[in-house]
């Protein structure tokens, strides 16, 4: 399989199914293609419907919605686990996932992902205070009522990591860059999605990245970039 993704310091939607890939070891060859280049223009407008990535290409197949991408990834390899098992976890882990996938606009708008910026505070708007609101009692839910599950006991949102904590990874990293206030079990759950080491390597390789773009650097003209450690 190959995954064709965007800068991993600001492409968001690309970090997902990046995350499940690589924290659930499934094999794929990764093709990370710089935004606003002649060859992303021309390379992802071959395979995605939408001129977008994230793209995963698996022989003949072309899967350009990072939710249909972690779909279509438990499906080809149920014994990842990435949906739980047990139906009722499994059909709020995709109801949590699909909230994150169609909702929280002011949060993306005002607090873009960048794994390069330094960790500064930035004041919140009464829009994205309430988002923060909201997914702090996503997360509080999905721990309290199944991170402790027998079959699947962990840190994560249903204990083990899968697709939902995939879906809200670019959250994990908004909080932190902009030094959001979270209540202990967010905190928690926040700490445990940043030591993974499938985490460590993306924000790494965003930390090193060269390229810069003025919409997604919120401190513009001034950018705050943090050491590459």
């Amino acid at each position: 399989m190959k995954l064709i993704i965007g800068n991993k310091n600001y492409s968001s939607w690309s970090l997902r199914p990046w995350i499940a890939l690589t924290a659930a070891g499934i094999p794929f060859e990764e093709v990370l293609i710089p935004f606003e280049t002649d060859e992303f223009r021309k390379t992802v407008a071959d395979v995605s419907g939408t001129g977008k990535v994230p793209v995963l290409i698996d022989g003949d197949i072309r899967i350009w919605e990072s939710l249909a991408i972690l779909e279509y990834l438990a499906e080809r390899f149920p014994d990842a686990g990435l949906w739980p098992k047990d139906a009722a976890a499994r059909a709020h882990a995709r109801v949590v996932a699909n909230e994150m996938h169609a909702g929280f606009q002011a949060m993306r708008n005002d607090l873009p992902v960048n794994f390069a910026r330094k960790v500064i505070k930035r004041e919140l708007s009464p829009a994205v205070q309430a988002n923060v609101r909201r997914i702090e009692a996503l997360w509080t839910d999905c721990r309290a009522r199944f991170g402790a599950k027998a079959d699947r006991a962990g840190p994560f949102l249903f204990g083990a990591f899968g697709n939902a904590d995939a879906m809200y990874a670019p959250v994990v990293s908004r909080f932190h860059t902009y030094a959001v206030d979270v209540n202990p079990t967010s905190r928690a759950y926040m700490d445990a999605v940043m030591a993974l080491p499938a985490w460590k390597e993306w924000q790494a390789a965003g930390v090193a990245e060269p390229w810069l773009f003025a919409e997604d650097e919120v401190d513009w003209p001034v950018v705050r970039r943090a050491d590459a450690k």
